[in-house]
């Protein structure tokens, strides 16, 4: 259930972070592009991100300690950047998928995923027994 959670607030921050055109971050949906179309492209982009985050994204993290350390933690904003980017390069062999037109603007959209991700899983997070 918890996962389920997971790509469902995955899917809802990459939609609002869709929705900012500055950010210059979009969904291709799969054909023939309807309302279902897009919202199933955003759970299956929620899903595949949330799949890098939690396998890739915490090799990452755990190499990247000393980094952190030295940084005070704002190295994570490039990692959040880079796992953004990374699932957009995986979506990008399809003709559907998560696009992002530069780094720095996938590294400002995970900032806004992350805070979204953060504030959604206070509320709406499962409680435990």
């Amino acid at each position: 259930m918890r996962f389920l959670l997971r790509i469902v607030i995955n899917a809802f921050a990459i939609w609002v972070v869709t929705l900012i055109p500055a950010l210059q971050v979009s969904i291709v949906p799969f054909a023939p592009g309807g309302t279902l179309q897009y919202v199933l492209t955003l759970l299956i982009v929620g899903l595949i991100f949330g799949v890098v985050n939690a396998i890739i994204g915490t090799i990452i993290k755990i190499v990247a300690i000393p980094l952190y350390i030295l940084t005070l933690g704002l190295i994570s904003l490039l990692i959040n950047g880079f796992l953004l980017w990374l699932t957009a390069w995986l979506t990008h062999w399809w003709s559907w998928g998560l696009r992002v037109e530069s780094f720095w603007w996938g590294v400002v959209a995970a900032l806004i995923i992350a805070v979204i991700n953060g504030i959604l899983g206070l509320f709406l997070r499962p409680a435990r027994r």
